[in-house]
């Protein structure tokens, strides 16, 4: 089994490409955001640490309105929070991100271990370079797409202004960042066809260097 990590910026299309890949080849997929998100379910490991911390940045009745009627944490306020204090995200990071790792190595070490596993195990994450998660996985993959598109996709997609793409861009890593820190590129900038011929292209040689 191979261990891939796929990445790339905002509007990129990293769904469509993980969705061609669940349909056509023996596959596991793993999404960061949706596992952490997971983790900090009212019953995972992660909940009561993410509350924690920002209940110590908050009044009594703050830290009380963090708490839906369901026991999950408020994610609007949480971004709200974050969004205020760079040095809470910071911290908040250091919290998941290790959390995370070790949950994609031990969901990892159970597919390995499965008498009929996939052939590859795709971990997407969009901070798959910082959060050093890139590490335990064989191959990187960066989904490039050209800014222009990207741009027009959020517009249309998401409703996004001109000024939110623009900060959400410029938040993110470079192209240049991308290709140095990854060892594949999937176009994914024109039809789903030409998509499709440069996933497969990359996929025969992953084997091919097995």
């Amino acid at each position: 089994m191979v261990t891939i990590g796929i990445t790339g910026g905002i509007g990129c299309g990293k769904s469509a490409v993980l969705r061609y890949l669940r349909e056509n080849y023996s596959c596991v997929i793993l999404e960061t955001d949706a596992l952490a998100k997971e983790m900090e379910e009212p019953a995972g490991p992660l909940y009561r640490p993410v509350l924690s911390l920002l209940q110590e940045r908050c009044s009594a009745s703050e830290a009380e309105d963090l708490v839906l009627a369901d026991r999950r944490i408020d994610t609007h306020k949480m971004a709200q929070m974050i969004f205020a204090d760079p040095g809470l995200l910071e911290q908040i990071n250091a919290l998941i991100h290790p959390a995370v790792i070790a949950e994609v190595q031990e969901r990892i070490q159970k597919a390995r271990e499965a008498e009929d596993g996939p052939e590859f195990f795709f971990v997407e994450s969009a901070l798959l370079i910082e959060s050093r998660l890139g590490d335990i996985l064989d191959d990187l993959w960066y989904i490039y797409c050209p800014e222009e598109i990207r741009r027009q996709r959020l517009k249309a997609n998401r409703g996004y202004s001109d000024d939110k793409i623009d900060s959400i861009i410029a938040a993110q890593r470079s192209e240049e960042d991308f290709r140095r820190a990854c060892t594949h590129v999937i176009d994914n900038g024109g039809t789903r066809e030409e998509t499709a011929r440069s996933v497969d292209a990359v996929i025969s040689a992953v084997r091919s260097s097995l």
